[in-house]
This record gives structure tokens, C-alpha cells and sequence, in this order.
């Protein structure tokens, strides 16, 4: 990753500060809560491919500008605030091995907080008059809402075909790593072409991280790679449970939905289910749409010229799908 961020590191050391005025109350409760969530940062891949991709849009030159400065905070921003309201929703206990705010504060805070930190994003586009960068990032948080509901509305009937799912990952998952490619362009005044190009560059990086993501969660097809099977027991249809299901005979299809839907918390038959993928052909099937998918942002690469920055892009969809965790 230090290499990957190399070419930004002087703009994600900066964006630290940012991102902190940013977060800044003079509520004692809400101060509190957002130093423990600042603290407890991931390694913000979604700035850096905002950096990035300004960087490999503008071309060589001196730092970026502020408006650079403001997508980035802007999305980290409406980002965390998803995540806050995701834990609610999920009743996660857990964020990346520390307490969920909703776990240490209570619901109605984190409802309240993610609220706050939403708000923050949107006030400060359009204090800069970033208006430009407020569209591109409320149409992602608007296709985020309608993945999950459309996702929760599949997950009752387990009736999710492969066009469905990539429907729900596009919005879930892609279209924020979209709007991330799309803002950075956008911050450094590209065309319309450049931008959407961008645009489309991350989303289909975004559907690879979330194919990624399934087969994580099987191992990725090695037995030793401890496989947890905690898609299965949350009911998600992955794309190699789809595949698996779409290729068995009508005996087989129905029985591997019914533990799925009946007895996803039952440990024999979650690791039936998961047999019956590694064993099948939806996990080389899930590699290979993952592998089409990273070719095209490839594709889409080609006619931006070289620099540190494109070959950290590049770096970057490689450690997407290539990642261990």
C-alpha cells in the first residue's frame, strides 16, 4: 500500500487535517464519538482513489487544489456516515475489530451521528460551491439506499438471479468507488468524457472488489484459507452461490435453498452449502467475472497518460483482487 500511495502520500497527509476540521463540533457527545471513529480510520482507499485519479487526470504538476481536498473529505464523510447507519442496521457489534459506535452509544446516537457526519459532507460542498461534486455524491448515496433495500427485499425470497445481483452490487458496493474516480476527475476539471469514463472505471473496480469480497468469504476456494460461511448464514446470495444453484439439477437447487433459507445458522448445514460451491463451478465462474471486469478498468486506463499516479491505479485494482482479507 505505501507504494500505491506513494504518488499522493503529500495530499493524504494533508487530507488528515481536512478530514479532521471536517469532523469538528462543539457538542462534548458528538466530539467524543467522532475523535474514536477518527482514530480508528481504515486505510482509506476511497481518498486515495480520489487522489489518484486526480493525479492521473491532471498530469504532471504541483499539488492538488482544494477541490481535490473537498471531494476527498466529502466522500470519506458520506462514506462513514453510511457505515455508522450500516452497523445500526445490521446490529453489528463490531467495526474493523473495535466497537460500532451503536454498540458503545446506543442506536439513536449512532442514527444521530451518522445524521451529523451526512450533513457535514453536504454543507461543505456547498460552502465551496462544489456543486458539481455534491451531484456526483448524492446520486451514490441514493443508489447505496435503493441496493440495500433491494437487497433485503430479494434476501425474504432468495429469488436473486445474477442480473439482480449485480444490479445490487453496482448500487451497493460500486457506485461509491464510482463517484470516488468520477469526483477526482471532476475536482481537476476534466471534461464530461474523462469524468464519466472515471466514473465507469471505478464502478466496475467497485463490482471486482465485491466478487472479491464472495470469495473471501469461501476461502477463495482453498480449504486452508478457513472459509467462514458468513454470507450463508446472513442469507446473501453471492455470485458462486447464484452460479452453484443455476447449474445444479432441481433436487439439488431446492435443497441447497432450503439450508440457505431454514437453516443458516445450523454449522453442517452451512458447510453443505459450502461444499456443494467449492466443489461446483461457481467459484472458477465468480474468478473469471471478476478477471473480465478487471481487464475492462484496464481498458478504460489506456488512453490516460503514464505517470506515478496511473501506475498506482493500476497497483491498486491489482491489490483489490488480489488482497488476502
Amino acid at each position: 500500500m505505501q507504494s500505491i500511495q506513494a504518488p499522493v502520500a503529500g495530499e493524504l497527509e494533508t487530507f488528515q487535517g481536512h478530514f479532521k476540521t471536517a469532523m469538528r463540533t462543539d457538542v462534548m457527545l458528538l466530539d467524543r464519538i467522532t475523535r474514536y471513529i477518527i482514530k480508528r480510520k481504515g486505510k482509506q482507499m476511497r481518498p486515495l482513489f480520489v487522489f489518484l485519479t486526480a493525479r492521473a487526470v491532471a498530469g504532471s504538476g504541483g499539488p492538488l487544489g482544494e477541490r481535490s481536498h473537498v471531494a476527498a473529505s466529502l466522500i470519506e464523510l458520506l462514506h462513514t456516515a453510511t457505515l455508522v447507519h450500516d452497523d445500526v442496521v445490521d446490529e453489528s457489534p463490531l467495526r474493523r475489530g473495535f466497537f460500532s459506535i451503536q454498540a458503545l452509544w446506543k442506536k439513536k446516537v449512532a442514527v444521530l451521528v451518522g445524521d451529523y457526519l451526512l450533513s457535514r459532507g453536504l454543507l461543505m460542498a456547498v460552502d465551496r460551491e462544489a456543486y458539481d461534486l455534491l451531484k456526483i455524491t448524492s446520486e451514490a448515496v441514493r443508489q447505496m439506499s435503493e441496493g440495500e433495500l433491494l437487497q433485503i427485499e430479494k434476501a425474504r425470497r432468495l429469488d436473486i438471479t445474477e442480473a439482480v445481483y449485480f444490479d445490487i452490487i453496482q448500487r451497493k458496493t460500486a457506485s461509491l468507488i464510482a463517484a470516488c474516480c468520477a469526483c477526482g476527475a471532476a475536482s481537476v476539471d476534466a471534461d464530461e468524457a474523462m469524468v464519466e469514463r472515471m466514473r465507469r472505471f471505478g464502478e466496475v473496480v467497485g463490482l471486482a472488489f465485491q466478487i472479491k469480497d464472495d470469495l473471501l468469504d469461501l476461502g477463495d476456494g482453498e480449504r486452508i484459507g478457513k472459509p467462514t460461511g458468513g454470507d450463508i448464514r446472513e442469507r446473501k446470495m453471492t455470485l458462486p452461490l447464484i452460479h452453484t444453484l443455476q447449474e445444479a439439477n432441481a433436487q439439488q437447487r431446492r435443497r441447497l435453498i432450503r439450508l440457505v433459507k431454514y437453516r443458516n445458522q445450523d454449522n453442517a448445514s452451512v458447510q453443505e452449502v459450502m461444499n456443494a460451491i467449492l466443489d461446483g463451478p461457481g467459484m472458477d465462474y465468480a474468478r473469471k467475472r471478476m478477471q473480465a471486469l478487471t481487464e475492462e478498468a484496464m481498458q478504460l486506463l489506456e488512453p490516460i497518460e503514464e505517470s506515478a499516479a496511473k501506475s498506482a491505479l493500476i497497483d491498486l485494482v491489482n491489490f483489490t483482487i488480489e488482497r488476502k482479507r
